[in-house]
């Protein structure tokens, strides 16, 4: 029977109405990032709430599974299963074997680089969804991981049962967020010091207590090339230098340019390959300029200083600033609240290590590695599908940790 024409033109506009509906319609979801004190890891709970240890550079998410969770049944060929085995970490000699009749993972602990074969299982969990400034409600993501055993675990945080990927990887958290539930390939990073920062799959807004003061962070966010590289899954940013107090720091030609900046939640502090370590170090100290301050070196940092004898501001110690100086003059700035670190009640020390095992101007080894503490209270926003890294400093009178996490649930 042939359909009557006004029934069909209705039909094709609804039909177009669906392609045309953008892949981010969905409100951003949302997951709280808490810092483990002991090793200083950043974790956010996920899969019945265990919490899992963030990671930028893993490409998976896998945890330890119960006895009876049966495997899922992906081949060799699978999208899934390319996606799992893209990356292979270096220490995991495992991972080289080939795939036979179904596809396994190859899970790696980011600190002892110990890894393990493992299945991919279908899973969900649950979080929140958020406008910026509340959570929502309660959604379900689909999710793809692998089940790792417990003897991988080792050096990770007492309470955590895996780890939760944030790379560009099509296994990780970013890209699973936003096919389970339609929202921009895009996540902000916002770690705490201490309490609970946030993490945002689909983007902002984002507002902090107190909101009045401060508006949309992410209206704030200056914006620079996020890179990458088909060997490894790291995040890289193009550095073209770095700047003591506003001042270019003499470095070797070509230090920054052959391996670039990376970002790097499994490092505690900001780590130089050395032949950028010790220019950088050393002009901090002469801008500084305050040895009557200086005490004994606390390892694993070298410059460390009588606290009582720096200035304070409203943006920590009145120290120099160092910044990376990116492309089209923009520069992403450490104050002294993100350099200086108290080791005690008396002493504070430049939050900067030098790279260990790796030779001056290598240029297989990233120039610098920015860790962890100097990542804390700014804003990131990783947009996936532009390639961009925005960034922005929590202003001083707030922090990661004001966000609204009050009617936040996981289970």
């Amino acid at each position: 029977m042939e359909m009557p024409r006004p029934a069909l033109l209705i039909l094709l506009a609804a039909s177009l109405l669906v392609l045309a509906w953008p892949a981010s319609c969905a409100d951003p979801v949302l997951i709280p990032v808490a810092k483990d004190p002991a090793t200083s890891l950043y974790t956010v709970p996920i899969r019945d709430g265990d919490n899992h240890v963030i990671d930028l550079a893993c490409p998976l998410l896998w945890s330890t599974c119960a006895s009876d969770h049966l495997p899922a049944a992906f081949s060799c060929n699978a999208t899934e299963c390319r996606d799992a085995n893209a990356y292979r970490a270096p220490s995991c000699r495992i991972a080289g074997q080939p795939c036979k009749k179904r596809c396994r993972a190859y899970p790696y602990n980011p600190i002892t680089g110990q890894c393990a074969a493992a299945n991919l299982v279908h899973t969900r969990f649950i979080a929140n969804t958020t406008d910026g400034k509340n959570p929502l409600q309660q959604v379900s993501v689909r999710a793809v991981a692998a089940c790792a055993p417990r003897n991988i675990l080792a050096s990770l945080p007492k309470d955590v049962a895996g780890v939760a990927g944030l790379s560009a990887s099509g296994l990780a958290l970013p890209a699973q967020v936003a096919a389970s539930h339609r929202v921009a390939s895009k996540f902000l990073l916002c770690l705490p010091r201490r309490g609970e920062g946030v993490a945002i799959f689909g983007g902002g807004p984002l507002f902090l207590l107190p909101e009045s003061a401060m508006g949309d962070l992410t209206a704030t966010l200056a914006f620079t090339p996020l890179r990458r590289r088909k060997d490894n899954p790291l995040y890289y940013i193009p550095v073209q230098g770095i700047a003591v107090n506003q001042a270019q720091v003499p470095l070797p030609a070509n230090a920054l340019a052959a391996a670039g900046v990376v970002l790097c939640t499994r490092v505690a502090y900001t780590a130089l390959r050395p032949d950028v370590y010790r220019p950088v170090v050393d002009s901090f100290d002469r801008a500084l300029a305050r040895n009557d301050a200086k005490v004994p070196a606390v390892a694993p940092f070298e410059l460390c200083y009588r606290s009582s004898m720096l200035g304070n501001s409203h943006l920590g110690y009145a120290v120099p600033d160092i910044a990376l100086v990116l492309e089209g003059g923009k520069s992403w700035t450490f104050v002294g609240s993100s350099s200086m670190v108290d080791v005690n009640s008396q002493t504070a020390c430049l939050a900067l290590v030098e790279m260990k095992g790796v030779k001056a101007g290598d240029p297989s080894a990233a120039a610098v590695v920015v860790g962890g503490f100097q990542m804390e209270n700014h804003l990131l926003q990783f947009d996936l599908e532009k390639q961009q890294l925005g960034f922005a400093k929590v202003p001083f009178f707030s922090a990661c940790s004001n966000f609204n996490l009050t009617k936040t649930q996981y289970y």
